[in-house]
């Protein structure tokens, strides 16, 4: 069994557009960083993005942001996906519903999964309920998510820890560690 890396919506909406943070830009190194040594150490890398309908619940909510299609919806140019990685698309919050990415993993043989991008509170959060209700495990390096704000990152990380039972670490030590294995 392996880890996969689950990269979530570092689209160009989130990070740059519409939904920017700050603290998504912010991000970028660290999950840069986290993919490089993943791709290196042979662990499957898996985009899961908002690709959104007008009909989208979520549209109600954000606005539009990341429509199918669209500039805005695409990784950003930074953390472009690379031609073994796998990129799915989601219309909610979770990467899990609806978009394939249950059957990958077990087709891949991932027991674990490693949450990266954002946002820690809302998708990262959704996601590991998903991936929890499956029985994978979850591994969240602190430093590889966000959110709009300290206080909702903060919040989001200890839910995960807290509901879901994810390991909290850092970038860079699950780097060393792949390039050690």
């Amino acid at each position: 069994m392996t880890q996969a890396v689950i990269v979530i919506d570092m689209v160009k909406d989130f990070v740059t557009g519409k939904l920017k943070t700050e603290r998504g830009a912010g991000l970028v190194p660290k999950v840069k960083r986290l993919l490089d040594a993943a791709r290196r150490s042979g662990r499957p890398v898996i985009y899961v993005n908002d690709a959104h309908l007008p009909v989208d619940g979520e549209v109600s909510i954000w606005g539009e942001h990341a429509m199918i299609g669209s500039e805005g919806a695409e990784v950003i140019d930074e953390l472009k996906p690379q031609e073994k990685d796998y990129v799915l698309g989601k219309r909610t919050y979770s990467a899990f519903y609806e978009t394939g990415l249950d059957p990958l993993l077990r087709e891949i043989n991932a027991d674990t999964v490693v949450l990266a991008g954002l946002h820690t509170n809302i998708c990262a959060r959704h996601t590991a309920a998903d991936a929890f209700f499956r029985g994978y495990k979850i591994v969240v390096p602190e430093d590889g998510v966000e959110a709009f704000t300290e206080k909702d990152h903060r919040e989001g990380l200890e839910y995960l820890k807290k509901i879901y039972g994810a390991k909290l670490t850092k970038t860079e030590k699950l780097v060393k560690q792949w390039l050690k294995d």
